[in-house]
């Protein structure tokens, strides 16, 4: 058995939010490096969007292994010293505690996993996102697993005419519930279409429960209970021989939508796929975008990364996201640019409201008010 172990974090900014330094990333593969000398992880490989460093890690350790999460946790510990030392924005910014406790679940870092047995050829896709949230992935998943308009292969190979089952994480109430497609595909639709709350977890294959794709699911205002940047997620995707081919999983991305995050985590914008060279943002700190790494597993190794976006088939998909941008940018602060109030909880938001709360006054004259006062 192998485990697929991608943990990722913005631990300094270089400028601003918009890029990961040099420095950091080098600080990142010596860390790793080391530890692949002493037996601790099969293979790595230091990946990047936007601000954010992704630790993606082969092992035989299983999943939620303290050893591996401690490995990500002291990485990060590092690459924040380096950031600090450069002075760079936010340093640290996403480890939310001081000292690690046997998991990096809840610290503030992102967390995909799955152990699966190596098949004959094992293609795998991760995805990095940056400035988005988990429920970014729900639409692309959905398409990869369940949409035969993306996927032809739910029609076309046997092997997939089983469906697959979703797991769904309901985030507020911290309960997970199992939806199979296609039978269920409308039930699944009615929870995941509120990516706000409701996130896909994991994708099964029915009847051996094998994992074929993961994401992380943390939400660092829920964590922290206050806005400490957005959560910049990561998927994985394993791909061909009874699972969706590496172009439908991409094709997945080809029509971008819109998700929560972009400018100081409290607008909506178009998720915008990007090769590696387009990985950092700068307009309005965006827009959101995604980056696909693609590897082969050759007995726990990473044959790769190849830059699956790094594709002029997907520039279309970028001008998209560029005129979406430019049309919800029209709109400034207000909504649906801006996120619906309720979720605007976790920002600067509540202080303004505070603040003029006084300045509210009942709107009914105070005759109304005393005869509508219970007796």
């Amino acid at each position: 058995m192998i485990t697929l172990s991608v943990i990722k974090a913005d631990t300094g900014g270089f400028v601003g939010h918009s890029a990961v330094h040099p420095d950091m990333m080098r600080t990142a593969d010596e860390q790793l490096r080391e530890r692949k000398a002493k037996g601790f992880i099969e293979d790595y490989c230091v990946g990047r969007v936007g601000d954010d460093i992704a630790l993606i890690m082969t092992h035989r350790h299983g999943v939620d292994s303290e050893l591996v999460h401690r490995i990500a946790w002291e990485v990060f510990q590092a690459t924040t010293q380096v950031a600090k030392g450069l002075k760079l924005y936010g340093a640290g910014q996403d480890l939310l505690k001081d000292a690690f406790a046997g998991t990096i679940k809840g610290l503030g870092p992102g967390v995909a996993e799955m152990e699966f047995e190596e098949r004959p050829s094992e293609p795998v896709i991760v995805f990095l996102g940056d400035k988005t949230s988990p429920g970014a992935w729900n639409l692309p998943v959905y398409r990869m697993f369940a949409d035969p308009f993306n996927t032809p292969g739910l029609v076309i190979d046997p092997k997939m005419h089983g469906g697959f089952d979703f797991e769904i994480l309901d985030l507020r109430e911290n309960k997970v519930a199992r939806f199979h497609t296609p039978s269920e595909s409308y039930d699944l639709l009615s929870f995941i279409g509120s990516p706000n709350r409701y996130v896909i977890r994991n994708v099964y294959r029915p009847g051996d429960d094998e994992p074929v794709a993961s994401t992380s699911t943390q939400r660092l205002s829920l964590i922290a209970g206050r806005y400490v940047g957005k959560d910049d997620p990561v998927l994985i995707v394993r791909c061909q021989s009874g699972l969706p081919a590496v172009g439908e999983a991409l094709e997945a991305f080809a029509q971008p939508h819109l998700v929560e995050g972009w400018m100081r985590g409290s607008h909506c914008g178009p998720l915008m796929p990007v090769g590696f060279d387009q990985a950092d943002t700068s307009r309005f700190d965006g827009p959101p975008r995604v980056v696909a790494y693609g590897f082969q597993i050759n007995d726990g190794q990473l044959v790769g990364p190849r830059d699956m976006f790094g594709d002029p088939g997907f520039d279309k998909a970028r001008q998209t996201a560029l005129e979406m941008a430019e049309m919800m940018r029209r709109m400034g602060p207000f909504e649906p640019h801006r996120l619906p109030l309720e979720e605007m909880e976790y920002t600067a938001m509540p202080e303004v409201m505070a603040k003029v709360a006084d300045r509210f006054k009942s709107a009914e004259p105070a005759a109304v008010q005393q005869a509508a006062a219970p007796r």
